[in-house]
């Protein structure tokens, strides 16, 4: 590696939890860090986390962190000789990368062409094609207008996939099942699009029935060198939003991996391309692969790849845009099995909305085998105007059944109040039977949206009025009668104490339950009925209750103190 080409300060062109992924590495590596940050992020980790922060504007994105002007003079004043832009806002904008090399800073990702080349998902189908790589029937421009995007559907006939031209991540990307939805979507796509990426260019594809959705990671240096690291199976999405993503595939035999990863080197070598990419791949039914689109930056999955092969991708990125090589094919080792949940401040109880607010409570899970990649901490404040992502959370084991099991435990431990999150439900994924065999494609959350959306049981519901109502006492111990909102029920609670820690409890004039109750911390109950355990954790906000009762039943329940007299 060039003396000349060493890298001494790095400007994280992002925020959240891949602003921090960024600045780990380069601390270990002795890089200085500068972090970006709008209004809204002005406390935030990422910024907390680096040797220095330069505020670039207002809240929304577009004032901020998609201001390419902002940005490269926040470099520039700060002295920053490289820039990492993350993943999403202008990590895939060839615009960007030319302003920042115009600037004489190193950008560490492809260079402008290459972007050009395949970050527009309509150019890149159109080298697949030219190539001889099999593509999902679509566009081969972004469409102009309503009208061309009406024509194309019509030719291609429905259901079609419309997506973002100029990004990934599930943005501006929507399921057009009927000639009448077109016109709704195809002004959502576009407005999400333009918000997220500042570019509303759209074009449309054959949407296949039951596909799995498995994408290559890939790496090449400037000396020509490039290699294929693994896949990853990317089929659990809920509404084209990937939410489980695990290395290896279940899908794949090994003849089928290495043909899909010599498919994705040859697509990055066509183009010129380096740094980290990820070529991504719909695989049908008969295990026929065709090309989806190649994300010209590191994915926001990309740790399954990192405890499957030992590599940290961050650190090979910062090697490469300091003009060094990418290991030889034959070095790389996969082992075991990773799989990663993604962790989102949104309520399954309310259609998963996004859940703002402050983080009252946070405790991360740990122990063998787990990695969080988090952006968030006690008291941090998840505002409304970028994507709701709280962490990334990574288990590695031998074998995919413990990996799962793994995941699954360290689920159980995590507990975020002040915020609605999908913890819950992404255990319920985890467990689900068709998820547990492997037999399952792109189609999983809405196939099996009952069971994974189920309501708690009649016990755990009445556990959770339970133990709610002996916070309440204990919180105002003159109370001896609790007034518990459950939907559209009042229920009287009455709690008499039996002793030291032990509790009478009778919901809505019922039959007497005794229970040992034993307060772990301030936002934990222990109960114990007889002879067996329960684990409660109560978020409070004002009157509301947010009761998460562990263990099997592993439900969320949301309750009212309406009054404690």
């Amino acid at each position: 590696m060039s003396a000349r080409r060493r890298i001494e300060k790095v400007l994280v062109a992002n925020r959240g939890e891949i602003a921090l992924r960024v600045m780990r590495t380069c601390r270990e590596l002795g890089i200085r860090t500068v972090a970006i940050y709008s209004d809204a992020d002005r406390g935030a980790l990422h910024v907390r986390h680096a040797d220095e922060a330069v505020h670039v504007g207002p809240s929304p994105a577009r004032e901020s962190y998609l201001a390419i002007d902002r940005i490269v003079a926040a470099a520039r004043a700060t002295g920053a000789d490289a820039i990492h832009p993350g993943y999403g806002f202008l990590s895939e904008n060839a615009a960007f990368v030319r302003a920042v090399e115009e600037a004489g800073i190193t950008f560490i990702g492809p260079p402008a062409a290459s972007m050009e080349a395949m970050g527009v998902k309509t150019t890149a189908r159109r080298h697949m094609a030219a190539a001889g790589v099999p593509v999902v029937p679509g566009s081969p421009e972004p469409i102009a207008d309503e009208a061309g995007a009406r024509a194309a559907a019509d030719a291609l006939g429905y259901p079609v996939m419309i997506k973002a031209a100029a990004g990934g991540g599930g943005k501006g990307m929507k399921r057009c099942e009927r000639a009448e939805e077109l016109a709704a979507l195809w002004q959502s796509a576009q407005r999400e699009a333009a918000s997220a990426f500042g570019d509303d260019r759209l074009y449309l594809e054959k949407l296949l029935l039951r596909p799995r959705h498995v994408e290559v990671q890939i790496f090449a240096d400037e000396h020509g060198g490039a290699v294929w690291l693994g896949e990853r199976e990317c089929s659990v999405q809920r509404r084209q939003q990937k939410i489980v993503e695990e290395s290896p595939s279940c899908v794949l035999d090994e003849p089928l991996r290495r043909a899909m990863g010599e498919v994705a080197v040859r697509a990055a070598r066509a183009v010129g391309y380096r740094g980290a990419g990820t070529v991504e791949f719909l695989v049908d039914e008969g295990r026929r692969f065709y090309f989806l689109e190649m994300n010209t930056r590191l994915q926001v999955e990309h740790p399954v790849t990192e405890l499957c092969t030992g590599l940290d991708l961050v650190r090979l990125q910062l090697e490469v845009a300091q003009g060094g090589r990418v290991p030889a094919q034959e070095e790389l080792v996969r082992r075991g099995h990773a799989i990663e949940a993604r962790v989102y401040a949104e309520d399954p109880e309310r259609g998963f909305l996004p859940s703002p607010g402050r983080i009252g409570y946070l405790r991360v899970p740990s122990g063998p085998g787990i990695r969080d990649d988090g952006g968030v901490f006690a008291g941090a404040a998840v505002t409304p105007f970028y994507d709701p992502l709280l962490s990334k959370l990574c288990a590695w084991a031998p074998t995919r059944d413990e990996a799962i099991e793994r995941l699954h435990r360290a689920l159980g431990e995590y507990a975020v109040h002040g915020i609605a999150t999908n913890v819950a439900y992404l255990r319920d994924v985890l467990r689900h039977p068709a998820f547990r065999s492997g037999d399952y494609d792109t189609g999983f959350c809405q196939a099996h949206a009952a069971e994974l959306l189920r309501k708690p049981d009649a016990a755990a519901l009445e556990l959770a009025i339970v133990a709610a109502a002996i916070d309440a006492v204990a919180l105002a111990p003159e109370a001896r009668r609790v007034t518990v909102r459950e939907g559209t029920r009042e229920l009287a609670v009455d709690v008499a104490a039996a002793g030291p820690g032990c509790y009478d409890v009778t919901v809505a004039g019922g039959a007497v339950r005794r229970v040992d109750a034993y307060r772990a911390d301030d936002d934990t109950w222990s109960i114990i009925e007889a002879k067996a355990s329960y684990r409660l954790e109560i978020d409070r906000k004002d009157a509301k209750r947010r009761v998460h009762v562990r263990g099997d039943a592993d439900a969320v329940v949301p309750l009212e103190i309406s009054k404690a007299e």
